[in-house]
C-alpha cells in the first residue's frame, strides 16, 4: 500500500509567509496605484470609478498640469532642483568633516559636543523654525534659496553626522596610522583615505538629503512666499482649491511627474543604500 505524500511544513509555512507579505504590499502600494491611475483619468471620472484601470485613458492631465499655474512646471522642477543639489552638496562635505572630527580626532569635550548634537535629533522642527525666520529675516534672506541651503554647509543634520561617525568608527585605524607614514595630515587622510571607503555612508546621505528636501513642503512653504520661487511641493499646493475647484486630474499628474526624480535618484544609488544602511547605526 502507497503512503500518502508527506507535506513539508517548512515550505508551506514559507509559502503562507510569502503570500501573506505580497498582500500586504499591495495594500501599502494601492494608493500609489490608484495616484498613477488617476493621473490617466478625467478629472470628473476620477471619483465616480474608482478603479486601478481607467476605463477612458487620457494624456489631457499631463498637458493640462504642466501649464496651469502661473509658471511652467519645469520651472519649479528646476527651484526643486537647486536647493536639493545645494543640500546634498553640502550636507555630504560639511557632515562627512564633522563625522571625520568626531570619530578621529581627539579634542577636549569630544564627548559632550557628541552628546549635545546627537540632543539636536529631538528636537521637532516647529521649535527651531521661529529663531531661524527671525535669523533669516535680519540677514534678508527671505524669499531666496539661501536659507534653505547655507545651513547644509553648516553641518546642521545630526542624524547624517552620527550615521557617518558610526561608519568611520569602523574602519580599521591602521589606515591612519599608514596614510600618516607616507605623509599625509588630517586632511589628506580625510580626503585620501577615508571618503574614498565611506562611499556607502555618503551615498545613504545623498538619498536621504534628496529625498527629504524634495518632499520637504514645510520649510520652503516658510522662508520662500514669492511665487516665482516656489518648489514643486508648494506648486502641488497651488492645485488644491479651497473653493471646492481642484483640479484632481492635473494635481494626480503632476504628481506622477514629481516623483521621477526621486525613483531615479533611489534606483541610480539603490545598491550603496543597502550597503550603508547595513553598515552604519541605522541598521
Amino acid at each position: 500500500m502507497q503512503r500518502p505524500p508527506q507535506i513539508n511544513r517548512g515550505r508551506v509555512k514559507g509559502l503562507l509567509i510569502h503570500v501573506g507579505l505580497i498582500t500586504f504590499g499591495l495594500v501599502m502600494l494601492y494608493p500609489l496605484l490608484w495616484m498613477i491611475s488617476s493621473a490617466f483619468t478625467p478629472t470628473e471620472l476620477i471619483f465616480r470609478e474608482p478603479g486601478l484601470w481607467p476605463s477612458q485613458p487620457t494624456l489631457e492631465n499631463f498637458r493640462d498640469g504642466w501649464t496651469a499655474l502661473r509658471h511652467p512646471f519645469h520651472r519649479y522642477i528646476f527651484n526643486s532642483m537647486v536647493i536639493v543639489f545645494g543640500a546634498v552638496i553640502g550636507n555630504l562635505l560639511a557632515c562627512s568633516m564633522a563625522a571625520y572630527a568626531f570619530a578621529r580626532l581627539n579634542f577636549r569635550g569630544r564627548k559632550w559636543y557628541f552628546a549635545i548634537m546627537l540632543g539636536t535629533i529631538m528636537l521637532p522642527i516647529h521649535v527651531v523654525i521661529v529663531p531661524q525666520y527671525i535669523l533669516f529675516a535680519q540677514l534678508d534672506w527671505i524669499n531666496t534659496f539661501y536659507p534653505l541651503i547655507v545651513p547644509k554647509f553648516l553641518a546642521t543634520d545630526a542624524f547624517f553626522i552620527f550615521l557617518m561617525v558610526q561608519f568611520i568608527r569602523g574602519l580599521p585605524k591602521e589606515l591612519d596610522e599608514a596614510a600618516r607614514i607616507d605623509g599625509c595630515n588630517h586632511w589628506g587622510i580625510y580626503w585620501r583615505v577615508i571618503l574614498p571607503l565611506s562611499m556607502p555612508a555618503l551615498a545613504t546621505t545623498a538619498i536621504f538629503t534628496f529625498i527629504w528636501t524634495w518632499n520637504d513642503f514645510f520649510s520652503q512653504l516658510i522662508f520662500l512666499a514669492d511665487p516665482d520661487l516656489a518648489t514643486v511641493p508648494l506648486a502641488l499646493r497651488l492645485f488644491v482649491d479651497s473653493t471646492g475647484s481642484t483640479s484632481w486630474g492635473p494635481l494626480f499628474a503632476m504628481s506622477v511627474v514629481a516623483l521621477g526624480p526621486i525613483f531615479g535618484f533611489f534606483l541610480a544609488g539603490q545598491r550603496y543604500l543597502v550597503r550603508g544602511i547595513a553598515t552604519t547605526g541605522i541598521k
